[in-house]
């Protein structure tokens, strides 16, 4: 590969990893000014869960997978979020602000079944 080519690829992949991050931030800010936590995920061993398990006040709790917008889900974590919404648990793919919004709307109204 020449260089040129690589640095293209790896820009690329740069990229798409800050928008990521940044949707991350952003949803991590708007669970916590609702007075709850957005808590990085990480369970060794499963590889594919979400990326946040967010609670929020009253017992609303859910499952965040974030993606930078328009980004897919790997067949992987479509198994785990199939399993984890067979098992009746809230999750849901997250790739901007608006799926943010849409997020902890359903969380606070119970609107978790989809």
């Amino acid at each position: 590969m020449e260089t040129k080519d690589r640095y293209i690829k790896t820009r690329k992949i740069y990229m798409k990893s800050e928008l990521e991050k940044r949707i991350e931030a952003k949803f991590r800010e708007k669970i916590k000014s609702l007075g709850g936590r957005a808590l990085k995920f990480i369970s060794p061993g499963n590889a594919g869960v979400p990326d946040r398990l967010a609670i929020l006040p009253g017992n609303k709790i859910g499952f965040a997978e974030l993606k930078r917008p328009g980004g897919k889900t790997t067949k992987l974590q479509d198994r785990q979020i199939a399993f984890i919404k067979k098992l009746g648990c809230f999750v849901m793919v997250v790739d901007s602000e608006e799926k943010i919004d849409e997020f902890i709307e359903r969380l606070q109204n119970n609107e978790t079944n989809i």
